[in-house]
């Protein structure tokens, strides 16, 4: 028999920004100023766009822990990350794609400093695979994954749990909620599928496999639905997640495979606040220690490093190859 992966390979693609740079900063401040209303917490607050240089420790755990991606594609606005210190390895496979690139057609809608309007688009990039893994650049592979961890065949392996979120769908309070905004998120990515808020599939902060196929369909048959996702410049509350939406659509298809396994890890904002540093060591402590967690995802590097100053050295350790 034939292997799927050698015929049909499979890309990586991460999203970055450098927020601290001078020219984005200030054009996101212009831009947060022409609104006539406050935008959400989670759509303003500083960790989305600060660079502590996790895309150079998501690049090297794909190049230990997943050699077999065939291509690595960063899509920035028009900063590129300082890449120079990557291995030759890296350096044949990684890609640099722009916004302007991926946003041909809707260039109304740049600058977008919104990571839901951008993942929306990840799919029109040029010479991407039919079959994608999607990382935030908070993402690591701290273990072998191989490419039946993502994909079986062309079913994506989807990573989380089924969930009841209909105490959110109308509490008007919670929606202010940080914490909470990627609960509605899914809950919004659910409906278009016709799931309700009483069950749909909650994905962890993992790798995202996503189809090209499927989210070219989806805007095809959602045009405007996608074209409202991509048109806030920040994080609004009516938005979708769109790997929600293409994890819920392939559910409908019967095209996906659920991993009931207990390989990743989330780390996520303020989790180690007010807390011993020991818990919080206990939380990390099986990463190196086994093989069983291949992700982990840590939302805030500097938070963490605060409560951890060595934390550097042991995530090397946990990704590596340094």
């Amino acid at each position: 028999m034939v292997d799927i992966n050698i015929i049909e390979p499979i890309d990586a693609v991460i999203t970055w920004v450098n927020g601290g740079d001078d020219s984005h900063r200030i054009k996101r401040q212009h831009y947060i100023k022409l609104l006539d209303k406050p935008l959400h917490e989670n759509a303003v607050n500083p960790h989305r766009w600060i660079c502590n240089d996790e895309i150079l420790y998501c690049l090297k755990s794909i190049e230990n822990h997943a050699p077999w991606t065939r291509k690595i594609w960063i899509v920035v606005d028009n900063i590129t990350p300082d890449l120079s210190s990557l291995s030759d390895f890296l350096q044949n496979k990684v890609h640099i794609t722009y916004h302007h690139e991926i946003f041909v057609g809707f260039e109304d809608m740049l600058p977008t400093f919104n990571s839901l309007a951008i993942e929306s688009m990840l799919w029109r990039i040029e010479g991407l695979a039919e079959r994608f893994i999607y990382f935030n650049d908070d993402v690591f592979l701290t273990a072998p994954l191989a490419p039946q961890d993502v994909f079986i065949g062309q079913k994506p392996v989807l990573r989380g749990e089924w969930a009841d979120y209909s105490n959110l769908e109308h509490d008007i309070a919670q929606q202010d909620n940080p914490a909470k905004f990627n609960h509605y998120m899914q809950i919004n990515a659910a409906r278009m599928m016709g799931f309700s808020a009483s069950r749909l599939f909650n994905a962890a902060h993992v790798v995202h496999p996503f189809l090209r196929s499927r989210m070219e369909q989806l805007f095809a048959d959602h045009p405007k639905a996608l074209r409202a996702n991509i048109s806030y410049r920040f994080r609004d509350l009516r938005q979708f997640l769109p790997q929600g939406l293409h994890n819920h659509a392939s559910i409908c298809n019967a095209q996906v495979v659920f991993n009931k396994d207990n390989d990743h890890l989330h780390i996520h904002s303020g989790q180690g606040n007010g807390r011993p540093a020991e818990e919080v060591w206990s939380l990390l402590y099986p990463v190196t220690k086994t093989t069983d967690i291949k992700m982990l995802c840590i939302n805030d590097l500097p938070q963490l490093k605060i409560l951890i100053p060595d934390l550097d050295t042991w995530l090397r350790k946990a990704i590596g190859g340094f």
